[in-house]
């Protein structure tokens, strides 16, 4: 292997373990035999024996999966499909939109796209696939203010939900039903807090990814923003 392109490669191993380890709770695997990617629209990520999208299905990569691109090749009608590795025993074709590089240049660019055009809980998961896996993208300031703007919103359907699910039978202190909540665990998958206000019976973003803004980023405009976010908040939460 050229001596550049080894050094490329063991670059783009050592960034992907580095993300990896500050989402151990996630346990995503690094496969072997690539350049790495990650799939970020499982809408397009069926994995397939050969390379069209008629191509026999073998399974569904999950959005967040680690991938190892092999090769890569243009078909008729130009799709792009990579040849992909999925662990050291799975393999097949994934149409190229499914998944970002992580040491391809535009590919923060690409993601942040996806983001905004995602809503809900989507743009939660896409904006922390970005923070993890791109973590000098000087995009990173406009993906945080999406993050907290997106669980802020989510707080109010939260709260309206787990009210209508908690009635008058309680053996524990209100809040501890409303933290137990069902619907705050895939927020909680994604490393998003949520905060419980007794007085207002209802949840609150705890800010993490406003914070970052204005520690790491405190000259951009999105940090100008996140000021007005917490200015906004009401004080003392009760965890």
């Amino acid at each position: 292997m050229n001596p550049h392109r080894l050094t490329l490669h063991l670059t783009t191993i050592c960034i992907v373990l580095f993300s990896v380890s500050t989402v151990s709770a996630q346990k995503r695997k690094i496969p072997p035999g690539g350049r790495i990617a990650v799939v970020v629209d499982d809408r397009l990520s069926a994995l397939r024996v050969t390379p069209e999208l008629t191509g026999k299905l073998l399974r569904r990569v999950g959005r967040g999966k680690l991938v190892a691109i092999r090769s890569v090749k243009t078909v008729s009608d130009g799709t792009v499909f990579y040849l992909v590795n999925i662990n050291s025993r799975t393999h097949g074709w994934i149409q190229r939109e499914a998944v970002v590089l992580v040491s391809h240049a535009g590919d923060d660019q690409r993601l942040l796209s996806l983001i905004k055009a995602a809503t809900d809980f989507d743009r939660i998961t896409k904006a922390r696939i970005f923070l993890d896996y791109f973590p000098r993208s000087p995009l990173r300031p406009e993906v945080l203010l999406l993050l907290g703007d997106a669980a802020d919103q989510a707080a109010v359907k939260l709260s309206r939900d787990a009210d209508r699910k908690i009635d008058g039978s309680l053996a524990a202190p209100e809040s501890s039903y409303f933290l137990n909540y069902i619907g705050l665990d895939r927020y909680n998958r994604q490393r998003v807090v949520f905060l419980f206000d007794k007085k207002s019976r209802r949840f609150r973003y705890d800010g993490a990814a406003w914070r970052e803004l204005l520690q790491r980023f405190p000259r951009t405009p999105q940090a100008v923003e996140a000021r007005k976010r917490f200015a906004l908040e009401v004080p003392v939460l009760q965890r």
